[in-house]
């Protein structure tokens, strides 16, 4: 993932101590230097996974910022080592919970994760140019 980053021209900072943000990407666009602290929360489907109208992160977050940039990974049965896609979401999809927090941008289906529609934008490489826009970290799915 740090490596799609880097070639879209982000510059990547890994802390010294795990204390949060698994790292923090840096960019200037159009003159404007962006900061953006990084939590990853990968999807690991298990064997037993059965089809789910949303899949993506419930859990607790060590850290949170307005300009963070929640990333999920999404594995599959047929896929265990490398990501079939990468969500890229910004702070304003990422809703309060009962275990913490949610975030939920793909559906599962026949042991394939898929994005879900409306959330297509946050994916990829389409996902990771959004975050060249200072309006970035308010992203939605309607804008």
């Amino acid at each position: 993932m740090a490596g799609r980053l880097a070639d879209a021209g982000w510059d990547i900072y890994f802390p010294h101590r795990d204390k949060g943000f698994d790292f923090v990407i840096s960019k200037v666009v159009n003159g404007t230097p962006i900061l953006r602290p990084v939590q990853v929360k990968g999807k690991y489907p298990s064997g037993e996974k059965t089809d789910k109208n949303v899949y993506g992160y419930v859990g607790k977050l060590t850290q949170t910022h307005p300009e963070m940039v929640l990333a999920i990974p999404y594995f599959s049965a047929s896929s265990p080592d490398t990501p079939v896609y990468i969500a890229f979401m910004p702070w304003a999809s990422v809703k309060p919970h009962a275990r913490g927090f949610h975030c939920q941008p793909a559906t599962y289906r026949g042991g394939e994760p898929r994005p879900r529609r409306e959330f297509g934008k946050f994916f990829d490489e389409g996902g990771i140019k959004r975050l060249d826009s200072l309006a970035w970290k308010s992203d939605t799915i309607a804008s």
